[in-house]
C-alpha cells in the first residue's frame, strides 16, 4: 500500500509533495523519499529510512528547488526497509526517476537480463528494475513513449508506476497494469497532481480522473493525455468530487462495497509486506512470540470466529492440517465457551475477528485464556480488545472497510492464515524447503489474478439481470471450497436479501436435493482440483432435476461450460490457494444481485459492521 504523490506546475513542488506524503503516510512508513527536477534539469533525490519525520529532518530548511517532482512512502515487499531501498529509484544515468506500488513478479528475470547488458543496481528492490528497463528501451528505439509502453507490457503483476525524466522536464508519466492500487489525476490551473489516494490532492483540486488498468498517462501543467498499452489514445472526462468525507472516500465507485472489492489486489499485497520475502523466498512473522521449540510442541490448534471470519477460519483449518501437520478444529465463537472446551498450554487458539471487538469472540478468547491456551488473533485494527487478550496479533492490513459486508477483510484474513500455515509447516519440518519456496513464488501472482477478476464486471451484471428474481439459492462446494460456498451464500443473504444456503456438495443427496427444481439456482464451485470429478457428478445430479447451474470454474474448462447454464472462471492455481480467488466471484455475484434488486449494499438492513453485544 505504498503512497505516491506527484506535482507539475508553476509552484515549488517539494512543499506540495511533503504535504501530500503526510496524508499518505498511513500507506507506508518503512521509508520515504522525494525527487524534484530544477530549472537546470538537474535531479534532486532525497530518501530516508523510517517515517516521514525523518525525511523532513534531513531536508530541514533547505527545500529543494523545482516545479516538478514525485514523493513516495513505502511499505516493503522486496528488500530491507532502509534508505537504499527507499523510493524514488533511478536508472544508471539518473535520467529516469521512478516511484512504484506493486509487485513485479518477473523482476529477477528482468534484473539478470539488464545486469548482463551492463546495468548496475543499487538496491534489493523489484522496483529498481523499472527505470533501468525504461532506459534500455529508450536506447533501442529512442522514443520515451514507446519505451514506456514496452516497459508496461514487459512487467508482470499488479503494478502502478509514476515517473519523471530529465529529458521531459515538465511531464509526469504514469501507468497502471494488473489492476494494482489506483492512480488519481487532479486537474488544476496550469498545474496537475497525481496520487495513489484522493485525499492527497483534494486540498488542491476537486477535478479528477482515474487511471484504469492497462492505461498510461502523460501529464504536463497544461493537462494530460492518455493512451492504452497498445498506443491507442483514450479520452477521459474529469469529474468533480464533492468535498465531503464520504464522497472523497468513495472516489470513482458508486458504493463502498464495490470500491473495497476493487481494492483487494492492493490489500492483498499489504498482507505480504514485511512478512513474505519474495526476494529470499522466506516468511517472517516477527509478532509471534513462540520459539521454534514451542512451535514444535503445539499439539492442537482451535480456530474460532463469527460469520465471514468463521468461514476464513474454516479454510485456515484445512491449510493448517495440510501444511503444518497439526490437528485443527473450528468452532463458532458463540458456541465455543458453552461446551467446556478442552484446552491446555500446548493448544493454540487462533481467533479471526476483523473488528477486534466482536463480543462472542472476546468471550471465547477469555475462556481460552482461563484454560491456559496459547493465543493468536487476526484483526484489522491495532489496539483492539482481541489484541489485548491474545499473546500475539497478526494485523490483516485490509485498511478501512466501510461496507458492512466483509470483502477485503475476508481475503486478507485468508491470506494471513495461509502465510501462518506455511510458516508453521516450515518451522515444524512438515513441508520441504522446495515446496515452501514454490508456494511463496505462487503467492506473488495472486494480487494480479485478483485484479483480473475484479476488472470483469459485465458478466455479473448480466447474471443479476437473469437471476435476481429468484427467492432461493443453493451454493455447493467440496473440500477447501465448501467454506467459500458458505461465504457466497452469506454474502447473497446479506446484500440482496435472497435466501441462500451453503452446503458441502456431498451432503446434497442427504436432503437439499429435494428442493432442486427449475426455481432453485445452484452455484457450484468447481475448480480443477482433486475433487473435480466428484463435483461434476453433483452438477449432473442438479441438471437432471431441472436446476439452473451457475459454475465457478477454472479458466479453459469447456466440459463445465457445456454442462452449466452460466459459467464464471478463475485462473488456474494450486488447489490450496483456490479460495483466495474463489472469494471474488462470491462477492461480485452478491453485489450485483443486490444492486439490481435496489438494496442498500453498503448498509444492509438489520446488520452492523461489528457485533459488540452477545
Amino acid at each position: 500500500m505504498c503512497g505516491i504523490i506527484g506535482y507539475t506546475g508553476e509552484k515549488q513542488a517539494a512543499p506540495i509533495l511533503i504535504k501530500g506524503l503526510s496524508s499518505l503516510e498511513y500507506r507506508g512508513y518503512d521509508s520515504t523519499g522525494l525527487a524534484v527536477i530544477d530549472h537546470k534539469h538537474s535531479p534532486y533525490v532525497l530518501k530516508a529510512a523510517g517515517k516521514l519525520s525523518n525525511l523532513k529532518d534531513s531536508i530541514g530548511n533547505k527545500i529543494p528547488d523545482g516545479k516538478i517532482g514525485l514523493g513516495h512512502t513505502r511499505w516493503a515487499t522486496h528488500g530491507t526497509p532502509n534508505k537504499t531501498n527507499a523510493h524514488p529509484h533511478t536508472d544508471c544515468t539518473d535520467d529516469i526517476i521512478v516511484v512504484h506500488n506493486g509487485i513485479v513478479e518477473n523482476y529477477l528475470e528482468i534484473k539478470k537480463e539488464l545486469i548482463d547488458k551492463g546495468h548496475i543496481f543499487q538496491s534489493e528492490t523489484d522496483s529498481e528494475c523499472i527505470p533501468h528497463l525504461i532506459e534500455e528501451y529508450i536506447k533501442e528505439n529512442n522514443s520515451f513513449e514507446a519505451a514506456l509502453t514496452s516497459t508496461a507490457k514487459r512487467l508482470q503483476g499488479a503494478n502502478a508506476v509514476v515517473l519523471i525524466s530529465n529529458n521531459k522536464p515538465a511531464q509526469i508519466a504514469a501507468f497502471r497494469i494488473g489492476y494494482a492500487g489506483g492512480i488519481v489525476i487532479g486537474y488544476g490551473e496550469n498545474e496537475m497532481f497525481l496520487a495513489s489516494d484522493l485525499a492527497a490532492i483534494l486540498p488542491h483540486t476537486r477535478k479528477v480522473a482515474y487511471l484504469s488498468g492497462n492505461e498510461i498517462a502523460f501529464v504536463s501543467p497544461e493537462g494530460p493525455y492518455y493512451i492504452e498499452l497498445e498506443g491507442n489514445p483514450i479520452k477521459k472526462s474529469p469529474s468533480i468530487v464533492n468535498y465531503d468525507p464520504l464522497s472523497a472516500a468513495k472516489g470513482e465507485f458508486k458504493h463502498f462495497m464495490l470500491k473495497e472489492i476493487h481494492e483487494q489486489p492492493e490489500s492483498m499485497m499489504n498482507t505480504f509486506r514485511g512478512r513474505v520475502k519474495f526476494d529470499r523466498k522466506a516468511v517472517e512473522l516477527e509478532t509471534l512470540p513462540y520459539s521454534d521449540e514451542e512451535i514444535s510442541e503445539i499439539e492442537r490448534i482451535v480456530l474460532i470466529g463469527m460469520g465471514t471470519s468463521l468461514h476464513a477460519a474454516m479454510v485456515g483449518r484445512i491449510w493448517i492440517e495440510s501444511l503444518a501437520g497439526i490437528p485443527a478444529e473450528i468452532d463458532n465463537s458463540s458456541e465455543f465457551r458453552y461446551r467446556e472446551p478442552i484446552l491446555g498450554p500446548n493448544t493454540l487458539v487462533i481467533s479471526v475477528c476483523q473488528s477486534g471487538e466482536t463480543a462472542d469472540t472476546l468471550a471465547a478468547m477469555s475462556e481460552a485464556s482461563n484454560k491456559g491456551a496459547k493465543q493468536i488473533t487476526l484483526c484489522n485494527y491495532p489496539g483492539t480488545q482481541t489484541s489485548r487478550i491474545a499473546e500475539s496479533t497478526i494485523q490483516i492490513r485490509a485498511g478501512v472497510e466501510i461496507g458492512v459486508a466483509a470483502t477485503k477483510t475476508f481475503t486478507n484474513s485468508l491470506s494471513n492464515l495461509y502465510i501462518l500455515a506455511l510458516y508453521l509447516g516450515f518451522k515444524r519440518g512438515n513441508i520441504t524447503q522446495s515446496y515452501f519456496q514454490k508456494a511463496i513464488e505462487e503467492l506473488a501472482h495472486v494480487p494480479a489474478m485478483i485484479g483480473s477478476l475484479v476488472a470483469n464486471q459485465g458478466q455479473y451484471v448480466k447474471l443479476a439481470q437473469k437471476y435476481a428474481r429468484y427467492s432461493n439459492f443453493l451454493y455447493l462446494g467440496r473440500g477447501i471450497n465448501f467454506p467459500l460456498a458458505m461465504e457466497g451464500a452469506l454474502k447473497l443473504k446479506e446484500i440482496s436479501y435472497i435466501h441462500a444456503e451453503g452446503y458441502p456438495a456431498g451432503e446434497m443427496k442427504h436432503g437439499p436435493i429435494s428442493l432442486i427444481d427449475e426455481n432453485m439456482p445452484v452455484v457450484s464451485l468447481i475448480p480443477q482440483d482433486n475433487l473435480y470429478e466428484k463435483m461434476l457428478s453433483n452438477i449432473s445430479e442438479v441438471k437432471a432435476r431441472g436446476g439452473k447451474i451457475i459454475a465457478i470454474a477454472t479458466e479453459g474448462d469447456q466440459e463445465v461450460n457445456a454442462k452449466t447454464d452460466n459459467s464464471l472462471f478463475i485462473p488456474k492455481v494450486s488447489n490450496l490457494i483456490n479460495p483466495l480467488l474463489m472469494a471474488i466471484p462470491m462477492q461480485l455475484i452478491a453485489y450485483h444481485m443486490g444492486v439490481y434488486r435496489g438494496c442498500d449494499v453498503d448498509q444492509p438492513r438489520n446488520l452492523a459492521k461489528s457485533v459488540t453485544v452477545e
